[in-house]
């Protein structure tokens, strides 16, 4: 049994309200657990919630690791998967914001790219 605490109707309102402002619309946030590593010297898994979402062909995570502890990614196919830089954040909000600027950039260099190979 995990001793991370379910997310929490707060947490759960940060991000709806941040999505909400991000995609001008309510997005299906759904909610699950993880098995992870909370250490990278950890042989033991962690289970621990996350919130899923969809955008497009994209998909984001975010792990809660504990208390006021979060992880994000996003990911277009198992094989390509994205963060923000930053390891863990200790606040929701800059956690989610950051996590969907990092797909922003990442979405934009990619148009970049394609829009640089065509010539």
């Amino acid at each position: 049994m995990s001793s991370i605490p379910d997310i929490t109707e707060t947490e759960e309102w940060v991000v709806r309200t941040t999505l909400k402002e991000r995609y001008g619309q309510d997005v299906a946030l759904q909610f699950a657990d993880a098995e992870i590593r909370l250490n990278p010297a950890d042989r033991e898994l962690t289970p621990c919630p996350v919130f899923v979402w969809e955008s497009g062909a994209c998909h984001f995570v975010i792990f809660k690791t504990d208390e006021r502890r979060y992880r994000c990614q996003f990911y277009y196919r198992g094989y390509q998967q994205y963060g923000t830089g930053v390891h863990e954040y200790d606040d929701l909000t800059e956690c989610t914001v950051s996590l969907l600027q990092a797909q922003a950039d990442h979405a934009a260099e990619e148009r970049g790219n394609i829009a640089h190979k065509r010539r």
